[in-house]
């Protein structure tokens, strides 16, 4: 599935959080966000699409999901955070190359083509990890462990990248093949960018294969590139973007623009992103897979970053004028999103209260992004009870309905849009602080219901509100309208 992934450690955010965040770019899956208790994990898992069956441990915990609300292909869980203030989103679907392939191919389901045969089931994929791996893990490296052996023994049928976070790490996981993988700690003052490819540009095999403090990786990794002549690096150096990635036509077009745009944002000082000298432009196959950026980054930042569509540069689809470049690049913030999630932990605060999940559905671009404690037994029905038939009733039909009104008149309907957005967050990180506040004095954890109860119904009448404005807006200009003035 197409999307894009923001990582920050804790210290590059502004108050030592890390978080880990992705739009979930499907072909618009309609996405509700819930609490999956334990009694309601599955003891024995089968995939809709692989039909492969896992059996899972006895002693899952609570965790917020984003599942499809259609289960005709699966959960789709996509994202979420659980009762031990371990985030996880996936996956984001990245790219590969022949030589990876054919060494370890895909684990694709097989159904039996004669009789007397049996179907065989294929390995797992983003619609099984986040329900097989995030009930059971108590900090990121444990994500990246579990993970990697579910990859090792069952295999995956597509190349993908994973997310975990807690409160002091971020670790970012990449699948190599059918059965292979590699992780990285991303270092602490870092953020990093993942546009749908292969992102990690180094490696210490060393430490993966020893001590494992920063790098972790399959147990065979080493013998598995020397045996198949798939390291071609010159100099003595280890880039895995170029051993297990790709450098096409369409990375052009639809990847690295993306990363191009975000170290543009995250990092203008530190490096050169425009004109004929600059270091990396649109095309560059080498932008950095994560650097410090020029200042610390807020939940905001990466609500922006996900909505991005190159604002400022001729490649802007909305841009009035016809630069010759309009357009030509895919953006970030796009109408097929499902859901796009910031899975933030904070430190120096209750455990109770530690986890907090920014959350925005339908086309980031035109949504706004709300948070809500994630240390509870539900969610609130603006998040979670979202049918397949249209409705203002839920934050996912109400963000679609604005944002396929207000696309075609962007210029007419962009100020009322930048205004419901402020004011969701504003509002939004006010509750937030407030409700920290009392739960400190008060340590009721029934707070947290309440707060996320005042953050939705908030959420909920800004966003009608937005939705008439933009309505209007729309209607008014319809191409059916006509005055007698006008003759």
């Amino acid at each position: 599935m197409s999307c894009t992934t923001v990582l920050v450690g804790k210290k590059a955010s502004n108050d030592n959080s890390t978080m880990i965040a992705r739009t979930d770019d499907g072909h618009f899956d309609v996405k509700k966000c819930i609490v999956v208790e334990p009694q309601d994990q599955p003891r024995k898992y089968k995939s809709k699409i692989s039909h492969v069956e896992i059996e899972l441990p006895d002693d899952p915990m609570r965790y917020t999901a984003c599942p499809s609300v259609d289960p005709a292909n699966g959960i789709w869980a996509a994202t979420g955070i659980n009762a031990a203030n371990v985030g996880m989103t996936a996956t984001e679907t990245i790219t590969s190359n022949p030589r990876v392939l054919a060494a370890d191919p895909l684990v694709v389901y097989k159904k039996a083509k004669k009789r007397g045969e049996k179907d065989v089931p294929g390995g797992i994929g983003e619609e099984d990890i986040v329900v097989l791996v995030l009930p059971y893990i108590r900090s990121a490296r444990e994500g990246v462990k579990r993970l990697g052996m579910l990859l090792e023994q069952y295999g995956t049928y597509e190349c993908n990248g994973i997310a975990f976070n807690d409160e002091n790490e971020v670790w970012w996981l990449e699948s190599i093949g059918g059965h292979h993988w590699i992780a990285r700690k991303l270092p602490d003052d870092w953020c990093a960018v993942i546009p749908n490819q292969f992102g990690m540009d180094g490696f210490d095999m060393d430490d993966a294969m020893g001590k494992q403090k920063n790098f972790m990786c399959s147990k065979d990794m080493k013998s598995f590139i020397k045996d198949n002549d798939l390291d071609f690096n010159q100099g003595g150096k280890f880039n895995p973007r170029d051993i297990f990635g790709s450098r096409s036509d369409q990375d052009h077009v639809y990847n690295t623009p993306r990363a191009w745009y975000l170290g543009r944002y995250f990092a203008p000082d530190s490096h050169s992103w425009d004109g004929e000298d600059a270091e990396f432009g649109p095309e560059s196959d080498n932008i950095p897979w994560g650097y410090v950026p020029d200042r610390k980054i807020t939940a905001e930042d990466v609500k922006y970053a996900l909505s991005t569509h190159y604002q400022g540069t001729p490649y802007d689809p909305y841009i009035a004028r016809d630069t010759g470049k309009r357009g030509i690049y895919r953006s970030i913030g796009i109408n097929r999103t499902g859901v796009t999630t910031i899975c933030q932990i904070r430190p120096d605060v209750p455990d109770e209260i530690k986890g907090i999940e920014w959350i925005c559905f339908a086309s980031t671009t035109f949504g706004a992004m709300l948070p809500f404690y994630t240390n509870v037994p539900k969610t609130p029905k603006y998040l979670s009870d979202v049918t397949l038939d249209t409705s203002t009733e839920n934050l996912y039909w109400a963000t679609r309905l604005i944002g396929a009104l207000a696309d075609p008149w962007f210029a007419n309907t962009v100020q009322d849009i930048d205004r419901y957005q402020l004011a969701v967050a504003t509002k939004g990180r006010k509750i937030i602080k407030d409700y920290d506040s009392k739960f400190m004095e008060e340590k009721d954890v029934t707070l947290l219901l309440k707060a996320n109860d005042e953050i939705c119904a908030m959420a909920k009448e800004e966003t009608i509100t937005a939705l008439g404005k933009v309505l209007a807006e729309a209607s008014i200009h319809m191409k059916n309208g006509y005055n007698r003035a006008d003759n």
